[in-house]
Order: structure tokens, then C-alpha cells, then sequence
């Protein structure tokens, strides 16, 4: 295709694309910065030298100075050139440590790591078909286990189940659940937690997970909380008033399978609840998603991947809200409910029912 090049055009991408570059590298760095929790100790400190934010990180000195030089020039922390202090200021200490909770953007950024180890095996893909396997991603469930507890403990009881109405009071009477794509089981412990009379079971084809997931639910002393390592696919065992599945159909091999096994698993009057992500069905409509290029990331790198690394139908985490609501009705789901938490522009909740 021939056309004039507009030079100011040019010129301007150019400047976009070393933005990008420069982004990016400053990501890795926020990343070490959230790992080595040198976010979380500036927070405690007034403006420092970096002799005495790596002692009280308990860091190397050499590290640390160069790191900061990343942030200053990035604009994250502060500088005196004068003192040759450091200091972070308390608007971005609301979104860079673990006090921050939800909030803190910095976690995410270890994903860019996670990423980056697969990217030979993704390229691999691109030419020859297929997926990156399960099992090429060893810190996968930790960093998913650590990210969804943020959002369990906060909002799971207070602002998530009562999406479908009544469903608090019926947990409370007692109702049998299962939840698939358990990974570390910290949604079902919580639930478990504040429903003692309610039986809850999680599903995970992940041993490393349901281990952890019984750790914890032995731990709080649980007696109403069993994991096993399962085959989401498979006939579900027994039916169940309350099924649940967060953030997982999207990477299924064959999530219009599972769908419609859940619809037939469920009790009369019973309940799916299914958290995905946020997203048009259509890509003009995540033009302004404020997520949008790191979503399509997140999908190239893992989500579509590993469904299609178990010759799946790779869905990707961008299939959207259209998408959901279609394959929630052609398995069977009559009334289907879409929510959404305000401030969270990530996920989409779906009540559905038979």
C-alpha cells in the first residue's frame, strides 16, 4: 500500500513508542520494587538517602540507588537533589503498597514477568499452532491466589453474593455449593467461614492449589470446606443449590461443556454466579477500556493459550459480555442478571438461573 507519509504523523508515533519502551522497563522495576516491598518501606520513612532506605529495606545499597534513579525519572518517587533524599509521595503510596489493598498497582505488575518467561513458548505458537501449557506458568497460582484474596475479603460477602437476591439468607440456612476453577480455594474458605451451616466444595485441576486450599480452610478450622482435584468437563458430582466460578470460564478448553453441565447441576431455584472480565464482545467497544491493551496482553500470554494448548476453543479473556450471555442461554440458563461493582472496571458478575 502506497501513501504519502504525513512527518508529523511519524513523528508522533515515534514519541508513543518510546513512551511505550520506557513504560515498560519501568514496570519490571515497579515490580522488584513491590517484591523487595521498598514501596511499603518508603511509606514508613520521611525523605531519605538510599543508604538508609536499603538499610531499612535490608537491601543492597548499589540496588537500590539505581532503582530509585528509575523512579525519579519515571516520576514516582520524589527527589532532593540538594539533601540527595528520596521520599514517596502519600498519593502514590495509595496505589503502589500492600496498605493500599485493591488499590495497589504495583502487585500487577509482576505479571510482566510471568509473561516475559512464556514468550519463547508463545512464539512457538504463533507459527506452528497450539497453546502453552498449565503447567509453564509455576507461579501462576500464587500471583492469582494473592490478587483474587484482595478481592474475596472485601467485597465477597458484602457486595458480590448479594447480587442474587436472598442468596445471603439462604447461606445462612444452609445450601450446598460448589465452586470450580477453585485455584488456592480462598473464595470458598470465606464462604465457608461466615456460613457454617452451608457445605461447600472446590474444584481445581491444580494439585498445587488444592493443597494450599485445604492449608488454609485446616487452618481456620473449617469443617464445611473440602477441595479435590478435578476435571471441570466432567459431569459435576451431585447437585448443588449455589455454583460458583470466578474469573475462570474464559480459560477453559471447553467452557460451553462446563456451562451447560452447570445447568444441569443445579438444584431447582438454584443459583450460578460467574465473575469474568469486563469487555465488549466487540473491539470497537474497548477502544476506551481502561484495561484494554494489558487485557489482550493477559490473553495472548495465558488465557486463550491454555485452552488452546488443550486443543480448546481459546476464548481469551476479551470474549466479553455478549459472548457470556449467549453461551450462559444455549446452556440452558433462562434468566441471566449482568453487575457490575462501582470502581471496578475490571469484572462483570452474571446471576444466572435455569
Amino acid at each position: 500500500m502506497n501513501e504519502t507519509m504525513d512527518s508529523a504523523k511519524a513523528e508522533a508515533f515515534a514519541g508513543r513508542m518510546m513512551f511505550l519502551l520506557n513504560e515498560a522497563f519501568l514496570g519490571i522495576l515497579v515490580s522488584i520494587g513491590h517484591q523487595t516491598k521498598l514501596f511499603d518501606v518508603m511509606r514508613e520513612l520521611p525523605a531519605a538517602t538510599s543508604a538508609a532506605i536499603a538499610t531499612a529495606a535490608g537491601l543492597q545499597e548499589r540496588y537500590v540507588r539505581e532503582w530509585l534513579g528509575g523512579m525519579v525519572v519515571g516520576r514516582i518517587v520524589l527527589y532532593d537533589p540538594g539533601a540527595q533524599t528520596y521520599w514517596l509521595p502519600a498519593e502514590h503510596a495509595a496505589f503502589l503498597t500492600r496498605a493500599a489493598g485493591a488499590n495497589n498497582f504495583a502487585f500487577f505488575t509482576q505479571y510482566l514477568r510471568l509473561a516475559s518467561s512464556v514468550e519463547g513458548d508463545v512464539l512457538r505458537a504463533f507459527r506452528e499452532g497450539g497453546g502453552v501449557a498449565y503447567d509453564k506458568y509455576p507461579d501462576f497460582q500464587r500471583l492469582q491466589g494473592e490478587e483474587s484474596a484482595r478481592l474475596y475479603d472485601g467485597l465477597l460477602l458484602p457486595a458480590i453474593l448479594p447480587m442474587a437476591v436472598g442468596l445471603g439468607q439462604r447461606l445462612e440456612a444452609g445450601l450446598d455449593v460448589i465452586d470450580l476453577g477453585t485455584g488456592q480455594g480462598h473464595a470458598v474458605n470465606v464462604m465457608a467461614r461466615a456460613f457454617p451451616k452451608s457445605r461447600f466444595l472446590g474444584l481445581d485441576f491444580s494439585a498445587g492449589g488444592i493443597q494450599a486450599a485445604r492449608a488454609e480452610a485446616s487452618s481456620w478450622q473449617l469443617a464445611n470446606a473440602r477441595f479435590e482435584v478435578a476435571d471441570t468437563t466432567a459431569t459435576l458430582p451431585g447437585q448443588f443449590d449455589l455454583v460458583t466460578a470466578f474469573d475462570v470460564i474464559h480459560d477453559l478448553a471447553k467452557p460451553q461443556v462446563v456451562l451447560a453441565n452447570i445447568a444441569r447441576a443445579l438444584k431447582p431455584g438454584g443459583v450460578f454466579l460467574m465473575m469474568d472480565m469486563a469487555a465488549s464482545s466487540r473491539l470497537e467497544e474497548n477502544l476506551t477500556h481502561p484495561a484494554g491493551p494489558m487485557m489482550y496482553a493477559a490473553s495472548v500470554m495465558h488465557c486463550m493459550t491454555v485452552s488452546l494448548a488443550q486443543e480448546g476453543e481459546g476464548l481469551g479473556a476479551m470474549w466479553g459480555e455478549q459472548t457470556a450471555q449467549d453461551y450462559l442461554r444455549k446452556a440452558g440458563f433462562a434468566d441471566v442478571q449482568v453487575h457490575h461493582l462501582e470502581g471496578d472496571p475490571m469484572h462483570a458478575f452474571y446471576v444466572a438461573q435455569v
